[in-house]
């Protein structure tokens, strides 16, 4: 405990000598991050999360694929790996790579059909790589307003502790709850703008969280695998919702935009309430959080139940769709009344 104690008070130090020294700054001035912040913050989030997430595992391979996943999101956000296709390129191999590696395959679906399929080891590989892409991918795309992510994350492993799910052979409950710990100092820091998690930070949560699900899925085959649908659902949907929006606008998915949901929620707070920057960043962040911590703990009261977790995750996704259709209206009429 004493080597934690520590860990945490390098970690404040630091972040505020970051901050005072301009290390790591984030700001470029794209038009999808001036959206909402367009202060230079550190984007350390990831380093501070890949020490831990290392010592923790203690597995040399896996620890190697964890690395490799912070430096991609270090390269991008170091603006030397600029080219989204290469990123996605590389993130597919070595995911492939993990997926076959350590076995970390989906291997039931509940339907019959579709796992017949599964049982081709081949599809299953592809499709679990998939799976975890989806993952890696939306966590980045949601993590553009301060603390949306990192408290996604907390409450994913919450839950999962809580309901013993966690694989012990990869990392006990001990070790989930001081990185949780660990986590919630992170969001402190995030939220006062002293740290960002940055694409590093992102990917390797994305890549941590997804790691967790698929072999407590292994794991548990009592609990329905629309259980942990619903605990990741929101970055999954965001990610494909983004997808299908950029094809249908004939622009190309792999490049960030500034109309994902939480930035249409920003938009609507910090222009019908005329409120600063910051505090709305902040409780923009915090709204989203309430809805998905109702959403996970409703799916936490009957995890054995596909039925109960494909209702719970139609309601979520008919609910996002609602507010985004709302939203995107409001910012639209607020543009053209701007010209």
């Amino acid at each position: 405990m004493i080597f934690f104690y520590t860990y945490l008070l390098i970690v404040i130090l630091l972040s505020l000598t970051f901050k005072k020294k301009g290390i790591f700054l984030n700001y470029s001035g794209d038009i999808h991050q001036s959206f909402s912040n367009k202060k230079n913050v550190p984007l350390a989030g990831g380093l501070f999360i890949l020490i831990p997430l290392v010592f923790f595992l203690n597995d040399l391979f896996i620890n190697c694929f964890i690395v490799s996943i912070y430096l991609i999101g270090y390269f991008s956000d170091r603006k030397i790996l600029v080219s989204p296709k290469i990123r996605f390129l590389v993130q597919c191999i070595l995911i492939l790579l993990f997926v076959e590696i350590f076995n970390i395959k989906i291997n039931s679906s509940r339907i019959e059909l579709f796992d017949s399929i599964l049982n081709y080891k081949i599809f299953a590989i592809f499709f679990s790589a998939f799976c975890l892409l989806i993952l890696i991918n939306g966590s980045n795309f949601i993590d553009g307003l301060n603390g949306i992510l990192i408290s996604l994350t907390i409450l994913i492993l919450l839950m999962l502790n809580k309901l013993n799910l966690i694989d012990n052979s990869i990392i006990s409950g001990e070790s989930i709850n001081l990185i949780i710990f660990i986590l919630s100092l992170l969001l402190l820091l995030n939220i006062f703008n002293i740290l960002m998690l940055g694409d590093s930070g992102a990917y390797l949560l994305g890549f941590f969280i997804g790691y967790m699900i698929i072999s407590s899925h292994i794991s548990n085959p009592n609990i329905s695998p629309y259980f942990f649908i619903s605990l990741i659902w929101y970055p999954c949907f965001e990610n494909l919702f983004s997808i299908l929006r950029k094809l249908n606008r004939e622009f190309s998915p792999l490049k960030p935009d500034s109309k994902h949901l939480h930035q249409l929620v920003f938009f609507f707070l910090t222009n019908k309430f005329n409120l600063k920057q910051i505090l709305s960043n902040n409780l923009s962040s915090l709204t989203i959080c309430f809805f998905n911590f109702l959403i996970i703990y409703i799916s936490t009261l009957n995890p054995s139940s596909t039925i109960f977790q494909i209702k719970l995750i139609t309601t979520s996704v008919i609910f996002y769709n609602a507010s985004y259709m709302l939203l995107f209206k409001f910012y639209k009429s607020k543009l053209i009344s701007k010209k």
